[in-house]
């Protein structure tokens, strides 16, 4: 082994542990799948093939109009729940400075672009929260 192969081992190291995971759930969720078609019944009729949604019998056709505030319930929850993504790399900051002790101040340049960026992005979303609630997004009636 040269000290290149060396080199690149110990630099790929670390996701060895992320490859195993990748490759014992592929081979989990394939079992699932030989298992269940192999062990599991399959029956065939009008019933079995009928559109069934959560215990609901079909009513209607499926493009008809629905209401509005469905759309807006559904863009609601885009803006609130993707907003954890962009606070991921913000908490992993605050985590380093918190266990090693570093002042937010002597944290470096980079990382107070952070903290002012993840300060603008609340503040747009208590101002999209305040225009939702003003506009009554969620109100019901």
């Amino acid at each position: 082994m040269t000290a290149a192969d060396a080199t690149l081992l110990a630099t790929l190291a670390p996701y060895g542990a992320i490859l195993i995971l990748l490759i014992v759930a592929t081979a989990i969720a394939a079992a699932i799948l030989v298992l269940t078609h192999l062990i599991g019944t399959y029956r065939q009729g009008a019933v079995k093939h009928a559109p069934y949604e959560s215990g609901v019998p079909l009513v209607g056709d499926a493009r008809r109009r629905f209401n509005i505030r469905f759309y807006i319930v559904a863009m609601l929850f885009l803006l609130f729940d993707v907003e954890v993504v962009f606070l991921w790399p913000w908490a992993v900051v605050f985590y380093d400075a918190a266990v090693n002790g570093t002042p937010i101040g002597e944290l470096g340049a980079g990382r107070r672009f952070l903290l002012g960026s993840i300060a603008v992005f609340g503040l747009m979303l208590v101002v999209g929260y305040l225009y939702e609630w003003r506009k009554g997004a969620f109100r019901w009636d």
